[in-house]
């Protein structure tokens, strides 16, 4: 269907692993958009949440079947931009490499570093597409950055401000060796999905900011060495995600 345009939409939310739905958005129309670069990742949610209209859209599929590299990123950005969206929240499940990054943590990273490859990372792939050359000195929009920090402490919840949250290609996990660079090179959180979407958000002049939620420690970064498994990550998943709602009510 083509993309009809909410010149009201004060947010829309990009959920990751885990987080499939805003439970509390109300009167919600479903949206089944397809776009210039192939359809989204799943139907985009329109809806209310204390009193404003908000988006919402399912990064990897609402039932978690595209991995971080088969995700049309460009498609779920032009979707969201097409349908007015002008600031984004961006919702990321990540490992914790800095001590401050610790499982179930909560944070807004400052800065990326893209360890991924293959990815179609611009809107300037086409051959008539004009060329941009986006400034992304700063990938997250500090204003939107200072916003989310600030319904956090609204909310009074904690929530590390900055770090720099490297992008590797999943969906495997990282070596030990692996991480021990990224350590080296200034990351604080590893996770998959945050680029290119920071990029093409910036391609379309959207306010764009990331809330990372940790779902355990990085390879050789835990105080305590074991194994992971996917029950502990469900369980720090569940754990950080159940303050979404605060903040996002805030933010609104």
């Amino acid at each position: 269907m083509a993309a009809p345009r909410f010149d009201d939409l004060a947010l829309a939310v990009i959920g990751g692993t885990g987080v499939y739905a805003l439970e509390a958005l109300g009167e919600a129309r479903e949206l089944y958009l397809v776009t210039p670069y192939g359809e989204p990742s799943a139907p985009i949610r329109v809806g209310r949440l204390t009193g404003k209209r908000v988006a919402f859209l399912a990064r990897h599929g609402e039932g978690h079947h595209l991995p971080p590299h088969r995700i049309n990123y460009r498609a779920n950005v032009w979707a969201l931009h097409a349908i007015g969206a002008q600031r984004v929240l961006a919702i990321n499940a990540v490992g914790g490499i800095s001590p401050e990054y610790g499982p179930a943590m909560l944070g807004v990273p400052e800065q990326l570093i893209d360890y991924s490859w293959g990815r179609v990372g611009t809107f300037c792939e086409e051959a008539d597409a004009p060329v941009q050359h986006v400034d992304m000195g700063a990938p997250y929009t500090p204003a939107l950055r200072a916003q989310v920090l600030a319904a956090a402490r609204q909310a009074g919840i904690n929530v590390v401000d900055g770090g720099c949250y490297g992008v590797t290609q999943g969906p495997r996990l990282e070596t030990r060796a692996e991480i021990a660079r990224m350590r080296r090179d200034g990351c604080d959180l590893v996770g998959m999905t945050g680029m290119p979407e920071a990029a093409l958000a910036r391609e379309l002049d959207l306010h764009y900011a990331c809330l990372a939620l940790v779902a355990n420690w990085a390879a050789g970064c835990d105080p305590e060495p074991h194994d992971i498994t996917m029950d502990e990550v469900h369980a720090n998943m569940a754990q950080a995600s159940r303050h979404l709602p605060a903040i996002i009510e805030r933010l609104l």
